[in-house]
């Protein structure tokens, strides 16, 4: 198998298209389609269904992805480690976490770490289902769980305690309440949709639910940093991580005798890059920003 014709077949696999993948090649569509057709020749075995809406693989071909794929992740692994600086830390650091804790708290940091270290581009990748970090996804991530792959490095990194939280127009509008089983006589914003990057924050819909008084949420939205923005514009009462009710002065603390969860926030990377000093300057400065010694 030519290595040339592996890289197209990767490239055209990823992008689903051959019109994309000549994008990226910089090729015409007919010399990357002349190119597919070549390795299928060579395997003999066809690698995409071809069909007006794009390209599928197929089965043979989801088999060769999955190996020139990981080649790939881990030529580019290698690359990265191999050109890094031996006396700092340089080159390109790809992080991905929530996007609540990517907006909220991450960002407005980022300069701060990028001035101190200038010869390292940040490519951040906001994303609240995780990433395959073993697949070289993204290097690095911040994640509001431990790691669910036995092959990575952890580092607990903090815990986020969940209050619930109102705006002083809405506790106007509507009273206090001073119980979580008054709550079902008020306006609950909570996070919908898909799978919550934070594992308890619907606790409150959660708690009513258990007790039997099911109460539907007035406002559901997939974003952390959204739902704080909802809860602080007085649509309603919500449970949202510390760090993303910090960006509005205005929220106001209640029931704060109610225990809340915690969403446990951890720094989490591939053994691979176990001696990249991007990874160590990185490290080292989120526990600083998070007061950890």
């Amino acid at each position: 198998m030519d290595w040339d014709k592996l890289r197209i077949f990767h490239a055209v696999a990823e992008a689903g298209s051959f019109t994309h993948a000549g994008d990226v090649l910089n090729l015409s569509q007919s010399a990357v389609s002349r190119q597919i057709s070549a390795l299928e020749d060579v395997l003999q075995v066809p690698l995409f269904h071809r069909h007006a809406r794009g390209l599928i693989l197929t089965e043979q071909g989801e088999t060769l992805h999955k190996t020139v794929r990981d080649v790939f992740s881990k030529l580019e692994m290698t690359q990265a480690l191999l050109t890094e600086s031996k006396e700092k830390a340089a080159g390109r650091l790809r992080i991905t976490t929530t996007t609540g804790f990517g907006t909220c708290w991450l960002m407005p940091r980022l300069q701060k770490f990028m001035s101190a270290n200038p010869e390292i581009d940040i490519c951040l990748i906001l994303e609240d289902n995780d990433l395959d970090l073993g697949m070289r996804e993204a290097d690095v991530a911040v994640r509001m769980h431990a790691p669910r792959q036995p092959d990575l490095i952890q580092r607990h990194l903090a815990d986020f305690h969940l209050p619930v939280f109102a705006a002083p127009e809405y506790i106007e509008k509507y009273g206090e309440p001073k119980t979580l089983d008054e709550l079902v006589d008020h306006q609950i914003v909570a996070f919908g949709e898909h799978h919550p990057p934070v594992a308890d924050i619907n606790w409150l819909t959660t708690y009513l639910e258990t007790k039997g008084l099911k109460k539907s949420a007035r406002l559901e939205v997939n974003s952390m940093a959204t739902m704080a923005s909802a809860i602080a514009s007085g649509l309603g009462i919500g449970s949202i991580p510390t760090y993303a009710a910090k960006e509005f002065p205005n929220l106001v603390q209640i029931l704060k005798d109610i225990p809340s969860p915690t969403a446990n926030a951890y720094f989490v990377y591939p053994e691979e890059l176990r001696s990249s000093k991007r990874v160590a300057v990185f490290r080292d400065f989120l526990m600083s920003e998070l007061g950890i010694r």
